[in-house]
């Protein structure tokens, strides 16, 4: 868990990406050999941005390869800029923007052969989940549950996302989960 201070320089500097962004049309730069180790530790995030409580960007890494700031800004800036499914951000937009970061942890193989198997182990509001089925791929976070409170339905719309057919179960599908931090 990262500490209030660490939670509020982060949510400034995903904003600051997002403004820079709409002014100079890159993320800010970073000089990460003066924040704390906490920040600078490789660490995996989900930016997701909502206008008037409705999803307007969610961009994020399943595994951790930067330093856990250097997500957020490149992430940010990819969510307000970068979703393919809207438009990029406008300067209007800001003052009905909400910001929401997660942090991921780690994921853990989920061993099961059969979509029961999966449905029974799933924490429903704790798991982030993922579907890997060779070129088919997707994700839900843990927020998703509010949605899909529902092991079945979270499992399903999960499938559809990652472009498999809802009653899809093949050998090679590999399940993942991981929780989150958010704020």
């Amino acid at each position: 868990m990262l500490s209030e201070n660490h939670r509020k320089i982060l949510k400034d500097l995903a904003k600051a990406s997002i403004e820079h962004g709409l002014k100079y049309g890159h993320p800010i730069q970073l000089d990460l050999t003066i924040m704390a180790s906490e920040l600078t530790a490789e660490r995996a995030t989900f930016v997701t941005l909502k206008k008037n409580g409705q999803l307007r960007g969610c961009i994020g890494m399943l595994e951790a390869r930067r330093a856990l700031a250097e997500d957020i800004v490149q992430n940010s800036y990819a969510a307000a800029f970068s979703d393919s499914r809207f438009p990029p951000l406008t300067e209007p937009e800001l003052d009905n923007l909400s910001i929401h970061l997660s942090i991921l942890s780690s994921a853990e193989s989920v061993p099961c052969h059969s979509e029961t198997e999966l449905i029974q182990q799933l924490r429903p509001g704790i798991d982030g989940l993922i579907l890997d089925d060779g070129f088919h791929r997707a994700t839900f976070l843990p927020s998703v549950w509010a949605s899909l409170s529902q092991p079945i339905d979270f499992v399903h719309h999960l499938k559809r996302k990652a472009g498999l057919p809802v009653n899809c179960w093949s050998e090679e599908l590999r399940a993942y989960r991981y929780s989150t931090e958010n704020f």
